[in-house]
C-alpha cells in the first residue's frame, strides 16, 4: 500500500490543523474528479482538519464512528471521498470514487468491501 502524505490547507493561520495522508490509489482516484469537485471536496478536507464537519459529510455507516464520506452531488453525478479520524495522527483518505450506482443511495458492496480492506491494512501499517 502506497501512502502519501500531504498538508491541510490554511497553515498560515492560528488554528490547530491535523495533517491529512491519502491513500495512493484514493489520491489517483480523486485526480480523476472534475476540478470544481476536487475543490469543494478538498475544502471539506480543510475543515475536517480544523475539526469541524462540513456539511456535506456524514458518517459512513457500519464502518465506524469516527469513518465519514463527503457525498457531493456535481452537474448530475455523484462523487465520494471516504476518510478516517482515527488512525494515526492524520486525517487520511482511503477512498474516492464517482457512484455510478442506479439503485438508491446506498453505498454500493464492492466499494465498502475496498474501504474495509483498506482500513484494516492502513490500522497494520500504522502500529
Amino acid at each position: 500500500m502506497t501512502i502519501i502524505h500531504a498538508m491541510a490547507n490554511g497553515q498560515q493561520n492560528m488554528r490547530q490543523t491535523r495533517p491529512v495522508s491519502w491513500i495512493k490509489a484514493a489520491r489517483m482516484e480523486f485526480e480523476k474528479f472534475p476540478v470544481e469537485a476536487q475543490s469543494i471536496c478538498l475544502t471539506a478536507l480543510t475543515i475536517a482538519a480544523e475539526g469541524g464537519k462540513a456539511d456535506i459529510v456524514k458518517p459512513l455507516q457500519g464502518l465506524g464512528p469516527a469513518v465519514f464520506e463527503i457525498a457531493l452531488p456535481h452537474r448530475g453525478n455523484a462523487f465520494r471521498v471516504v476518510y478516517a479520524v482515527q488512525l494515526g495522527d492524520d486525517i487520511w483518505v482511503v477512498h474516492a470514487f464517482q457512484k455510478k450506482s442506479t439503485h438508491g443511495i446506498k453505498t454500493p458492496k464492492h466499494e465498502i468491501d475496498l474501504i474495509q480492506d483498506r482500513m484494516k491494512r492502513m490500522k497494520e501499517v500504522l502500529r
